[in-house]
């Protein structure tokens, strides 16, 4: 491994080396509302879902829930 100027590091070169190479169209988050930086390249465009039920308390139920909210918004990409 040798070392790389800033100036030469493109998007693409982040984007190859990301852990889930794909986008979610839908973050859920719960306990509280702070992502603590989770996903933040992959995440721009996501449509975000918090709820405070922890997630050693998540069901389907509230999946469901988080589905069916997502189903329902108009999404904009940013615009």
């Amino acid at each position: 491994a040798g070392e790389l100027d800033p100036e030469d590091v493109a998007e693409a070169d982040i984007e190859e080396r990301l852990i889930f190479p794909e986008e979610p169209d839908l973050v859920i988050k719960t306990g509280a509302e702070r992502l603590s930086d989770f996903l933040i390249w992959q995440s721009v465009y996501s449509e975000l879902y918090f709820t405070d039920v922890n997630w050693r308390d998540f069901r389907k139920r509230d999946y469901l829930r988080a589905v069916i909210d997502y189903q329902d918004r108009q999404r904009r990409f940013g615009r």
